[in-house]
């Protein structure tokens, strides 16, 4: 920059103006945004676009450019009888390029905000972290033989004594190691993403040498509450999220059945992943092989009534939701790893037929929605 210092301030002024501008307007569709995606999809989804990268760096590249132009505007001097003009150029050349950076921001967020609020944009985002919470569940281990755990009642119950919250997480390994060092066994008696009112029971201990040393401080330091769940330890909360939207799809004031069919098809991906392994255990041990912790978890027959219950209620009516879910529960019939699961799935096809015998009247209908046709009436 070789202008003097008038124009020097005039354009650092014109910078940090315009630049707040963007970062104001850039604020303002996201809370659309957000208010779309809440509307027509879930609230659960919201949390998607607070965490999201791309609308982050935009801000902040408007804010630092706004931020950094003021600076820099602080340190021009106009010529004076005091002092001499003081442009400092090299300065005003960098906010200059940090202005093109941030146009190129703010042309790369519009392109980005468009895709993101698209159903199925947000539908892969939750099916990928719930995949994710898939690969780090443990389905090693042994489950818990006849004689390893005590047979009587527990010998103390360790109640939440926090403000209510959401179970978002629990620290496994070091509740095994508390147990082991006070000679103990813990049950945990919720579900990770189960809301816990102040007060109500958490854990139950056994203690194998005498009375119970574990106080319910030490184990609350290892479980964690939140204002709403999360998917780090929650694969279920995935699951509702793709329900939620699949329901939401199917309401009467969205009647959009495509929309819930592309909700079915990332759930017909999960339950896939977890029919080809076993149920976690959720029994943890210490370095001996004695059962210290077990954690209660969402086995396959909760998460196949999770995943098609409420849908099968709301889009019973729909050709293209029942011809779906009929090609899911097929589909994953051939590849459960257990054939005792078979039993569930078997169970949802029967209420599937029940439903389409109950919402068609056509046989037409009927054919065209996979269900068994009628009998004839004598």
């Amino acid at each position: 920059f070789r202008g003097d210092a008038t124009s020097a301030q005039d354009l650092l002024a014109t910078i940090a103006a315009s630049t707040l501008t963007m970062a104001t307007l850039v604020l303002s569709i996201t809370i659309v945004a957000l208010q779309l995606a809440s509307q027509q999809l879930s609230p659960r989804v919201m949390r998607t676009f607070l965490r999201d990268t791309g609308t982050k760096v935009a801000l902040g590249v408007f804010l630092a450019t706004t931020v950094y132009a003021l600076l820099v505007l602080r340190q021009v001097l106009p010529e004076s009888d005091e002092r001499p003009e003081f442009v400092p150029g090299v300065a005003v050349s960098v906010a200059f390029g940090l202005t093109l950076a941030a146009l190129g921001s703010f042309v790369y967020y519009l392109n980005h905000v468009a895709h993101s609020i698209r159903a199925v944009h947000i539908m892969e985002a939750v099916a990928a972290e719930t995949r994710g919470a898939i690969r780090d569940l443990a389905f090693d281990g042994e489950v818990l033989g006849p004689a390893e755990w005590p047979d009587r009642p527990a010998d103390a119950v360790i109640s939440s004594e926090r403000p209510p919250g959401a179970l978002v997480g629990v620290d496994e390994n070091d509740l095994v190691f508390l147990a082991e060092r006070h000679g103990a066994r813990i049950r945990l008696l919720v579900h990770v993403g189960d809301y816990i009112p102040s007060g109500m029971p958490l854990a139950e201990v056994w203690s194998d040498r005498g009375p119970v040393t574990v106080t319910g401080d030490e184990v609350l330091r290892h479980v964690g509450l939140g204002r709403e769940r999360t998917m780090r330890q929650d694969v279920a909360f995935g699951f509702r999220q793709l329900v939620d939207m699949a329901e939401k799809a199917l309401s009467p004031a969205i009647n959009d059945p495509t929309t819930a069919v592309q909700a079915i098809d990332r759930i017909h991906d999960l339950l896939r992943r977890l029919a080809l392994r076993p149920d976690p255990p959720g029994v943890y041990r210490d370095g001996t092989g004695t059962p210290r912790l077990t954690v209660p978890i969402h086995g396959w027959d909760e998460l196949v009534h999770l995943s098609f219950d409420e849908i099968r209620q709301y889009g019973g009516g729909a050709l293209q939701v029942q011809r779906r879910l009929r090609d899911v529960i097929d589909d994953l019939r051939t590849v459960v790893a257990d054939p005792s699961r078979v039993a569930a799935l078997e169970a949802q096809r029967g209420l599937l037929d029940r439903a389409a015998a109950e919402r068609f009247t056509e046989p037409e209908d009927l054919t065209r929605a996979g269900a068994p046709s009628p009998a004839p009436k004598h």
